[in-house]
Parts: structure tokens; sequence; C-alpha cells
């Protein structure tokens, strides 16, 4: 079996071949072996019966050797069966390979590991029809180089034939991608090279002539149409310009080039080198160049030259430039009009300055006269910023005042309702228990009354500064719900609120105050009835609206009402102050307040508020109702400089069940806890003696007690500044004058 057949059977196949072939030779050799030793054995003289045997034995194994044998002969013919069929296929794949590939328009050629040609096409052998003799199966390709170098058939061979067998020899080693050749027939060749699994080489040789035929025509293509482009855009230039290339010969120019210079036809035909140049602009035109239009050296500067020259009547701006390939390129500008507009604008400001000149002497007359206007109109301002400077101070001094008034007013007045407080906490007879009544409620009327005058002042003297922020409307409503309908129910009426999950924006606190004034007036001017509350949005805002069946205000006492104390009713409670506070604090927010009413129809006051931007709620705490904690046995500070108030405080917080202690300021607060003691909460006013504040004591106090004892500030400052101020520092804030329910309800909270 050849070597050829071997490799087209499979490896199976050839395994079992081999080892029936050991098979039979072991056979024959035993049958030489046992055939020898009867033979022998026939020479002996030994018994006739045990050869017998023996010979019967040897016949039996003869036997089953021979039929081994034969079946191994036949396993053989049939592996020659198959490997015949499998030569024949072998030998059909060979020439169906061979006939694709000389069916292939390109050249094929393919390399073994050692370089030596294998395998070609006739297509291959087209592109180096004189090598064709010597290319045969086995030849190497570094001999197929030289011999295409020594028959000049590479276009690159013939200029440098060792160099061009060098390079394609590293081209041909690398073999990862495709590369061009020029033919000295002037064909091109496009050569892909790639390497084989088994480390040889396959290339394929495309003729690529007509694509780069096609090429060389396109680029002609763009190159004349780039021409055109280069000259239809020097033809719509009004200068004139004109090239030379390197060889100082003429090569482009437009139009506008003959017109400036009076050629007639093409410039070419006046000059066609540069020195036909210069000899027509300076000869024939006359022109001055000063050396503009001189042909730069190599060695120039690169930067263009510019240069005004005259020419007969006419001027030109002359700019040469060098290009990159050597030559040069001269532009001409006629800038003869443009001098001569120069010169016309030169003497139009000559004339303009003269006339300047006149009418700056009539306007220093004129000064002089605006100079008295101005030092009156300095005196006025003068007058003027004095004004401004006392108004000023003069609502300093207002701002200051109205601190200090809300201090000291409403101090005897916070004293006085803790001593109205604690003794309506004592058991008292029936008529002295009414007269404690009818006191607060003059106390409590009495601080409405300074409530409403200071709120009106604090407006006015701008020390309410509003704070804008993003709520829910309905949420302000339920708590207005749960504040006035008590009064309502006293009074009567039927009181209902419909809210919606509407935002707005808005200042909470002066829109709260607002409501109120709104929803207290309805429920005091109402006899019978109702009072209702509801809102909605309305052409992008929000309206709330506020309606009763009161007994209505007629159109023309409509403005009246929200001046200060303006009451239509007398016989009502009222100070006549709240609509005012209302106008007041709608102003400083810029809404629009509405009021629709006629006699007998009842009233409905308004208020637009602007949408709000929803944001996420904090979670509140679902615990339900604060717990009932008892104030029995409380430690008690309080911490004022009036004695009044230390005794009133002390009345009312010892009705509860608290052991009090008062002190005038930190020093006698010391006093009172030994080492070791602290109280659980104290009651400190913010205004103490000696500019002292209150949250300085409660500092100092937390120091000297080493421990954050909880802490409640007294003061009648409602500004935003201490509310900021104590709400950094954890300290909670009373304003005056206190209520009893307000401070216990607060106490409760602050219990541990």
């Amino acid at each position: 079996m050849s070597d050829t057949a071997r490799i087209s059977l499979s490896s199976d196949q050839a395994d079992d071949i081999d080892a029936l072939r050991e098979e039979v030779r072991k056979l024959r050799k035993i049958n030489i072996a046992l055939m020898d030793r009867v033979e022998r054995s026939s020479d002996m003289s030994v018994n006739a019966f045990s050869m017998f045997e023996t010979a019967i034995s040897l016949e039996a194994m003869v036997r089953d050797r021979t039929s081994q044998l034969e079946d191994a002969l036949a396993k053989l013919a049939t592996a020659n069966a198959d490997l015949a069929e499998a030569h024949g296929h072998a030998d059909a794949a060979r020439m169906r390979l061979r006939d694709a590939i000389d069916s292939i328009n390109e050249g094929f050629v393919l390399f073994d590991a050692d370089d030596r040609l294998v395998l070609f096409n006739e297509a291959y052998l087209g592109f180096w029809p004189e090598l064709a003799p010597h290319v045969r199966e086995g030849i190497g390709f570094a001999d197929i180089a030289k011999l295409a170098a020594e028959h000049l058939q590479p276009l690159g061979a013939a200029v440098a034939p060792d160099r061009w067998v060098s390079d394609r020899l590293a081209q041909h080693g690398v073999a990862d991608g495709g590369h061009v050749q020029a033919l000295a027939d002037g064909r091109w060749v496009q050569i892909n090279e790639l390497r084989t699994s088994e480390g040889g080489i396959v290339g394929i040789y495309t003729d690529i002539t007509e694509v780069k035929a096609e090429d060389a025509r396109a680029r002609a293509l763009e190159l004349a149409e780039r021409n055109l482009i280069l000259q239809s855009t020097l033809d719509t230039l009004s200068e004139g310009v004109c090239m030379f290339d390197s060889n100082r010969r003429l090569s482009a120019w437009n139009g506008a080039l003959g017109r400036l210079l009076g050629v007639s036809g093409d410039p070419e035909r006046a000059f066609s080198t540069h020195d036909g140049f210069l000899k027509w602009c300076r000869g024939i035109r006359g022109m001055d160049d000063r050396g503009c239009l001189e042909w730069r050296p190599d060695d120039s500067h690169a930067a263009p030259v510019s240069q005004l020259c005259p020419a007969g009547d006419r001027s030109f701006e002359i700019r040469s430039t060098r290009t990159v390939q050597g030559g040069q390129v001269f532009s001409f500008t006629d800038v003869t009009d443009m001098l001569r507009a120069q010169a016309a604008l030169q003497e139009t400001a000559e004339t303009l300055e003269r006339r300047v000149s006149e009418r700056t002497a009539e306007l220093l007359e004129v000064n002089q006269r605006l100079g008295h206007e101005v030092a009156e109109r300095r005196a006025m301002e003068v007058a003027l910023t004095e004004a401004k400077t006392s108004a000023e101070k003069a609502n300093l001094s207002k701002t200051s005042f109205l601190a200090a008034a809300s201090h000291d007013l409403l101090q005897p007045l916070n004293a006085a309702r803790l001593f109205v407080a604690a003794l309506g906490d004592k058991r008292l007879a029936l008529p002295t228990r009414a007269l404690v009544s009818q006191t607060s409620m003059a106390l409590d009327s009495v601080e409405d009354l300074l409530e409403a005058l200071l709120e009106i002042s604090r407006l006015d003297a701008g020390a309410i500064q509003p704070e804008v922020s993003h709520f829910r409307i309905d949420q302000l409503l339920q708590t207005l719900n749960v504040e006035f309908t008590p009064m309502a129910r006293a009074a009567g009426l039927a009181f209902r609120i419909e809210t919606e999950q509407l935002w707005v924006e808005t200042d909470v606190r002066l829109l709260r105050r607002i409501l109120q004034n709104f929803i207290s007036n309805a429920i005091r001017y109402t006899h019978a009835g109702s009072v209702s509350v509801c809102c909605a949005v309305e052409e992008g805002r929000v309206a709330v609206h506020v309606a009763d069946t009161g007994r209505g205000i007629a159109k023309e006492q409509q403005a009246l009402i929200f001046e200060e104390f303006r009451r239509l009713d007398t016989r009502s409670q009222g100070k006549g102050l709240g609509l005012a506070i209302v106008r007041r604090a709608a102003d400083m927010l810029g809404h629009d307040i509405r009021l629709r009413s006629a006699p007998g129809q009842g009233s409905t006051f308004s208020i637009t508020l602007p949408l709000g931007r929803p944001i996420d709620d904090a979670a509140t705490d679902g615990g339900g109702a604060t717990r009932d904690r008892s104030m029995r046995g409380l430690r008690v500070l309080v911490v004022d400089n009036e004695r009044q108030i230390q005794s009133g405080m002390r009345t009312l917080l010892n009705g509860w069940g608290c052991e009090v202690v008062t002190a005038g300021d930190y020093a006698e607060a010391v006093k009172l806890f030994p080492d070791g003691v602290r109280p659980d909460i104290i009651l400190a006013d913010y205004h103490l003696n000696d500019g002292e504040t209150g949250d300085r004591v409660v500092a100092q106090l937390h120091a000297h007690f080493g421990a954050a004892v909880p802490a409640v500030m007294i003061s009648a400052d409602r500004g935003e500044a201490l509310k900021t101020q104590l709400a950094a520092t954890g300290i909670a804030l009373l304003n005056k004058p206190v209520k009893p329910a307000q401070l216990r309800s607060l106490l409760r909270t602050m219990l541990p």
C-alpha cells in the first residue's frame, strides 16, 4: 500500500490492516515451525502410535491456523478494495480542485511550509508569461522572485532589481494582507497572501488595471472640476489676481486682472512669464511698486507683502504671497475711489471740527447756566438725603419702640393672666368665680387688642418679613376647623369647611392670620344661619372663599371696612382691626382680596393664592394623642426680672403640683441649686436686667449643671430672627402674654 493511499484511508482502517498483516506473519511462522517439527519427528525412531497422535494434533492446529489465515487474507482483500476506492476518490477530488482553480479568473498559487510551489493555475502564469517555462511544482518562491526580477516583469525591478527582490521576499514572509504591484507592460496586479494552517502560503493575484485606470480618470475629472471652481471663484473677485508657478510662468489669472492692468484679451498673450509681467506693470502701466512685484527668493519670509502703489491717475494696493510649491501670487485692488472718499471724509472731518469748536464755545456758555442749576439740584439732593436719613432713623426708632412696647405692655398683662389663671384653679364662691371669669374675658379682650395693634405696627414698620413655602391648604383648613368649630357652635351657627388636597405657595403664618380674621368676623357678625369655607382652582390659582349668611354689606361701605377701627355693627365685640391686618398682610404677600356682598344676602370674603409645588410630606408619628402626664413634683426654675411675673408663675405652677423656685438672673439661680441638684425644666424671660438675655442664662445654667435641661423661652418678641436663634439651640419659644393652657400643654410635651 502506497503512502498516498494510506493518507486517503481513515486511521482505524490503517490500524486494522497492520494488525492483519502481523497476524498473517505469525501464522506463517507457526506453520513453518510445525512442518519442520513433523519432518524431524518422522526421522526419529519412536513409537508409531505416538507419532500418529502427534500428527492428528498437529493437523487440528494447522486447520485452525489455516482458517485464521484465510480470514486475515479476506480482511486484507477488503482493505485493499477500500484503499483502491479511496485512491479513486482522492484522484477525483484532486481533479475537481485543479478544475476549480483553473476556472477562476484570478491567479492562484500555493506554497508549502518550506515555501515550495505546490499548486498554481494558468491565470497565475498569465501575469508572468516569460516565466511560464521555468515555473514548475517544487520551485521555491525566492527563485520565482529572482526570475521575475531578471526578466524585468515588475516595474520596480526595472529600477532596482535587488531591492525589489528583497522587498518582495519581506512582504511574502509576512503574508498578512494585500499589496499592489505595477508590471512592466502597464498592468496593475493586487496580491493577497495569507498563511495556511500547515504553515504554507496561499496567494491570489487579481488584475486591477481597469480599476486603476478608472481611478485615474476620476481623479483627473475631480482635478478638472476643482480647477473650474477655482477659476469661477477667481472670476467673481473684484481684485485682479494672477499666479506664477515655480518656473515663473503664468499659470492662472482672472478676468479682473486684464481690466485693471489694461490688457485686451488674455493676459497670457501680453505676458506669459514673470519678467514680462514686470515690464507690463512698470513700463506700460507706470506702476511704482517699490519692489513689491519682485520675485521673492525661496528663503524669503512666507508672510504676504502689501504695498500701496500709484499708477497714473489710479492707485492700487498690491499684495504678493508665496505659495507652498515655490510659486508666487499677486493681487491688485483698485483703491482710487476709496482714497478719494477718505480725502473727502478728511475734509468733512475738518469742517465738522470747526463747527464743533464753534458749538463748543456756545455750549460753554450753556454749561455755565447749567452749573447753577446743578448746584441747586445738588442742594435739593442733600436735603432729600437728609430727609431720607431722618425717615430711616424714625423707622428704626419705631421698630425699637415696638419691641420695647410689646415687652413693657405685655409684661403686666402676662402677670395678670397668670394670677387670674391661678385664681381660676382654686375653689371659689360662685360670685367670686364669676368676677374671675369676667376678668379673664377682659384680659382676653385687652390681649386681642394689643396683639392687633402690635401686628399692624409691625406690618407698617416692615418688621414682619414673609417666609414663602409650599404646603397643602387642606391641612391648614383642618386646623382652623378644630379651632373655630366650638366658637361657631356656641354662637348657634352651622360651620362647614370643604377641603381639597391643593398645594399653594405663600407664607403659612400670614395666610393663617388672614383666614382666622375672615372666619372670626363671619362668626361674630352672623346671628343665624351658617358659615362655610371652601377652596378651588380658578384660572390657574387657588381661591379660598369664606361665606356667611349675615346681614351683608352695602357696596359703598365695602372699601371702608378694611380701614382701622371701622365697624359697621357697633353691637359686636370686634375692634375694627382684623380686616386692616388682612389688607396689609395680603399686600405684603401680593395676594388679591375680594369681597362679594349685598344687604340681606350675606358676605363672601376671598383670597387667591398661587399654586404650589408638591413636596414629600414627612411621615407623622402615628402614636395618637399625647399621653396625659402628671406634673406633680416637677421641679421648675423660673428666671424673670419682674417680681410680679415670678409670683404669678409660682402661683400658677404650684396649683398644677409643681415645685417652683424663682430667680432674677443667673447668679440667683445658681444659689438655689447645690451641687448635684438641678431642675427638671427652666422657664426664662428673654429680656432681663442690664442687657442680659434668657438664652445666655440658659446656656450658662447648662454648663453649670453639666446637662442640657429642657428650657422654654418667654418673650413678647415675635420676630423670625429670635425664632431661628432659639431653634438652633433647641429652646422652645412661648409668646407673651402667656396663655396657661398653652404653657401647660407645652410642659406636658417636654416631660420625660
